[in-house]
């Protein structure tokens, strides 16, 4: 048993009872606020409820302005009021009973927590509570005080006054609501009998107003609606005009002592409208204090205006956004359309499906243009990784700096030119994607960084020292011999194994004929509904053209073909003569004109006789590089460092 001076029993329903221990000389309060001495876990509780502090007579309880009150033996506490053992102070459904002498051996103390099982309270906790002079829940600035005039000094009036406008033109989502809040303020502010806000209509309408120009309605005004004309003659062009605000006071007649003030709404860096009010006949004439309120009241509402065209500005490029994003995915929704129908391709899409549930590194070979790039982003949309980036990145269009770059990103500062800091394309495809075309052309120092990331090890972006983690899905390509690569030295073995943990075949177009047809109509009917043209279709003779073609560009060529036959016909059936073909044969076939050799057959390596190709083909174009690139259905960067090679031989 401890012996202590006075205590509370917390106790609510379902929950077990909290002793708090009360020291002498101190005050608790009692609410569901948790900076509350006793706290009471009750939605009916306000943050701060009561105060328990001790008298001259003793312990006593006072209500603190609670929403719910507070009940002390059934009865409203409407006074401090003296505590006696054994009362029951009820606040919600939670109920405290006072308590005095020794503690109970079940006892659990809590809440109090500053009060030690000895009932008296640390020294540097005394001495902080011993210096708190006023507690507040709310603010009075907030509230409405027009009633206090005659305590609250008119300066502190129109300090709350316009920081309450500030709240409400924060919460205001439209432009007359920001406006009659800011019009009631200006009003009550300076006691005047009537106002109006001469504004666009629409927040959008902000950027193109003023420069002398007249605003073009009232927004707000008291009484509703204004009266014609708007304001004062000359008014608007001397608030508008010379961006000032004005107090006039009429010196003759009926109004004769009646003052206005008009003041400029400043938005944008300029006058975009005018707040205007008057006084009621026969009231105090208003003075340099009044005008000052007034314009502070419109500096506020010009910046509401800013931050509402802002945000409708905002709104429509952000609508104007989704639709473009939307049409870029129907677009690319096109154009990575799989069309699928001969056997081989078949099977090909089905180990796609069974590779994309798992998180294997899956690398693709093929010729290229055989739509390697669609086999990988099927593999992502067939995955659960869809809904995050797919990333593509050609291997061989960097130089090495450049390439370890766009891989693992830099540092602001890294090397020449890297002003900020960028995120690489692993990053960039955190739980997604990341396809990596021309593997095979990637140099040996960046092939052991990319190992190790593989292998799930962090990195590091160039010039840096932070260690990135990623989780990437990598997808390789490439149309090179990876294995003459590792036999040449040129590719890490370890990482060609680690590549090849699936690896997908996609034959050249010329081993799948079946598809040709198909893709061609696909193909005919995006670039027709593209260009506006009418075409219904291949005639019999175009159609018999595409199947006897050797397709060395493979579907590349074929879209770029039906692309500029499109283009080119002259009639709704594209024939023969609109299909352009390329006389060039694929790498490794054989004659099929069956005339028999003309020279003496002479044997060849195949660089060789890719070198002489590549010279034939550059100069039956006359030295174009780029249609060259084309024709022989390879990237111009690849062409370049071919031919980069051979001269250096």
């Amino acid at each position: 048993m401890v012996p202590i001076a006075a205590y509370l029993v917390v106790e609510r329903v379902g929950a077990r009872h909290v002793v708090a221990l009360l020291g002498t000389g101190q005050r608790y309060t009692i609410g569901r606020a948790p900076n509350n001495q006793v706290v009471v876990e009750d939605d009916r509780a306000s943050r701060v409820h009561a105060e328990i502090f001790l008298a001259a007579d003793g312990w006593t309880i006072r209500d603190l302005d609670s929403r719910n009150g507070t009940l002390l033996a059934g009865r409203p506490i409407e006074a401090e009021t003296l505590l006696n053992a054994g009362d029951v102070i009820a606040i919600g459904l939670t109920e405290l009973r006072y308590c005095e002498g020794d503690l109970p051996d079940d006892a659990g103390t809590g809440s109090a927590t500053d009060v030690d099982r000895t009932g008296e309270m640390p020294a540097d906790v005394q001495a902080w509570r011993s210096s708190i002079r006023h507690r507040r829940t709310a603010s009075r600035l907030l509230e409405d005080i027009r009633e206090a005039a005659d305590r609250v000094p008119r300066v502190g009036r129109a300090a709350a006054a316009l920081c309450r406008l500030s709240f409400a033109l924060g919460r205001a989502d439209d432009l007359t609501s920001s406006a009659r809040q800011a019009l009631d303020t200006a009003v009550h502010g300076v006691g005047a009998a009537a106002g109006v806000v001469l504004l666009p209509r629409n927040a959008a309408d902000i950027h193109h107003a003023g420069g002398g120009r007249e605003p073009v309605a009232a927004v707000a005004s008291v009484p509703d609606p204004w009266p014609e004309p708007p304001l004062p003659a000359g008014a608007i062009d001397a608030v508008l005009g010379g961006d000032e605000a004005v107090l006039a006071t009429f010196p003759v007649g009926a109004a004769a002592g009646t003052s206005t003030i008009s003041a400029p709404i400043r938005a944008h860096g300029r006058a975009v409208g005018v707040l205007h009010v008057e006084a009621a006949p026969g009231e105090r004439s208003w003075t340099a204090d009044d005008l000052e309120f007034v314009l502070a009241v419109c500096d506020a509402l010009g910046l509401a205006i800013e931050n509402l065209s802002t945000r409708e500005s905002l709104s429509t490029r952000l609508a104007r956004t989704a639709d473009e994003n939307e049409r870029l995915r129907r677009r690319l929704g096109e154009d990575v359309k799989m069309v699928v129908v001969s056997p081989v391709l078949q099977g090909i899409m089905a180990q796609v499906q069974r590779v994309a549930a798992t998180k294997v590194t899956v690398l693709v070979r093929g010729e290229s243009g055989v739509g390697k790039e669609l086999i990988a982003r099927a593999i992502h949309e067939a995955s659960d990784r869809k809904a995050a980036p797919f990333i593509c990145l050609n291997c061989a269009a960097l130089t090495e700096t450049l390439l370890e770059s766009e891989l693992f990103g830099h540092e602001k500062g890294a090397f020449t030119g890297a002003t900020e800091r960028k995120i690489g394309k692993f990053e960039s495809a955190h739980r997604g994607t990341l396809m990596l075309d021309e593997i095979g052309e990637m140099s040996p120092s960046i092939q052991a960084k990319f190992l190790r990331v593989l292998e799930g090890h962090p990195f590091e972006r160039v010039g840096g020292s932070t260690r990135v983690q990623v989780d990437v899905r990598v997808v390789a390509a490439t149309n090179r011999d990876l294995e003459a690569a590792v036999s040449a030295g040129e590719f890490r073995r370890d990482l060609y194994f680690r590549l090849k943990v699936v690896e997908i075949l996609v034959p050249p177009l010329r081993r799948r004929p079946e598809d040709i047809e198909a893709i061609a109509a696909h193909y005919l009917e995006r670039f027709a509904a593209e260009a506006g043209r009418r075409v219904r279709g291949f005639s019999d003779d175009a159609l018999a053209a595409l199947r006897a073609h050797h397709w060395p560009g493979n579907i590349r060529e074929l879209r770029n073909c039906v692309e500029r036959a499109v283009v080119l016909a002259q009639e709704e059936w594209i024939g023969a003569e609109d299909v352009a073909l390329s006389p060039i044969s694929s790498a490794g076939d054989t004659d099929r004109g069956g005339g028999g050799r003309k020279e003496k057959f002479v044997p060849l390596t195949i660089e060789e006789l890719e070198r002489r190709h590549i010279m034939a083909t550059l100069e039956a174009v006359g030295g174009n590089k780029t249609k060259a690139a084309a024709i022989l259905g390879i990237e111009r960067s690849t062409l370049d460092r071919k031919l980069a090679r051979w001269a250096g031989g």
